[in-house]
């Protein structure tokens, strides 16, 4: 079942996100607390009552201080940004991501705004550009920060709606 996220579900998110790393950035609860704020949809794949992976959208205009969020920002004047998405490591596998995704899709439908996000280039997480590349995300640039380097991606707002 994919459903919004609740209050009592923040524990688990942080467990599952943290457990994603390096695919997702690593948070703190007050991080995550300020994320859910800004947030313009938190949607939560769960199974047998409790969470077994989420996905955080933004839209444009959030307080973020993410440059990945920034680049994004100065070349998309509308947006829906993925800022993560994570799935347990017990529950990959079983299409969560789609339906996460789905989920997002159709809270989007009609609304002009394109889906983004960027994927690890450095280190890779080739299966993320895979699982992406699959749903219509194409790349629209790149950026290294040093340590690591990222692919954004994008996938047109005509798409979002069907």
């Amino acid at each position: 079942m994919i459903r919004p996220v609740q209050s009592e579900d923040l524990p688990f998110l942080l467990a599952i996100n943290n457990a994603c790393i390096p695919g997702v950035g690593e948070l703190d609860m007050p991080r995550l607390r300020h994320l859910l704020d800004q947030a313009a949809h938190v949607l939560v794949a769960e199974i047998k009552s409790a969470p077994a992976g989420f996905l955080l959208c933004l839209h444009e205009g959030a307080v973020y201080g993410s440059a990945n969020y920034r680049w994004l920002s100065d070349r998309f004047s509308r947006m829906a940004y993925v800022d993560r998405i994570a799935v347990a490591d017990g529950h990959r596998g079983l299409g969560l991501g789609d339906r996460l995704y789905q989920a997002l899709l159709d809270a989007e439908a009609g609304s002009a705004r394109p889906i983004t996000c960027e994927v690890n280039e450095r280190p890779a997480n080739p299966g993320s550009l895979r699982f992406h590349t699959r749903l219509g995300f194409r790349p629209v640039g790149h950026l290294d920060h040093g340590d690591k380097a990222v692919v954004f991606l994008a996938r047109p707002a005509e798409e979002a709606t069907a």
